[in-house]
C-alpha cells in the first residue's frame, strides 16, 4: 500500500441559517470561493469559507444547515444546539484508508464512500473509536 498522505480539509459547524452563521466568519477576513451546495442525499446545505482565495488547499470552515428537522444536521443541532459538528481530514486514496482503518479495528460508519458536497466522495468514522469526535474522511 503506498504512502496515503492526510491533511486538515475542513471543520464542519452546524448551523439554523447559512446568512447569519457566516457573518462572523466573514468578519473574521473569511472567504466564501465557491457557491453553496445542496447535498440532498445528506439532507444538508454547505457553505465552505477559507483563508485563501488562492489556494483550495487550505483548512476551511464548513457551514451546514439541514433542509429539515429530520435530517441529520437537523437532529443535531435540536440535540446539540449550533456548533461543531465533525472534524474533516482530505486523503488522497480514500478506500485505501478506509481499508487499512477497518483492519485496525476503527469503527466505521461508511464502509463505502458516499457522495459529499462538491463532487467529493466521504466516509465517517464513528465517534466510538475517536475519542468522542465525528471525524470525516474525503477525497477530491
Amino acid at each position: 500500500m503506498s504512502e496515503n498522505r492526510i491533511y486538515l480539509d475542513h471543520i464542519g459547524v452546524a448551523c439554523h441559517d447559512l446568512k447569519e452563521a457566516s457573518r462572523f466568519w466573514q468578519i473574521l477576513g473569511l472567504l466564501q470561493n465557491e457557491s453553496d451546495d445542496v447535498v440532498a442525499e445528506q439532507g444538508v446545505t454547505v457553505r465552505f469559507l477559507s483563508t485563501s482565495a488562492d489556494d483550495p488547499k487550505q483548512p476551511r470552515i464548513e457551514l451546514l444547515q439541514p433542509l429539515g428537522d429530520d435530517t441529520t444536521i437537523g437532529k443535531f443541532l435540536r440535540n446539540r444546539g449550533e456548533g461543531i459538528q465533525q472534524i474533516c481530514f482530505r486523503v488522497d486514496d480514500l478506500d485505501s484508508m478506509i481499508a487499512l482503518l477497518v483492519k485496525n479495528g476503527v469503527h466505521m460508519i461508511d464502509e463505502t464512500p458516499r457522495k459529499g458536497s462538491h463532487g467529493s466522495s466521504i466516509a465517517f468514522v464513528h465517534p466510538k473509536s475517536t475519542g468522542g469526535v465525528l471525524v470525516e474522511l474525503c477525497q477530491s
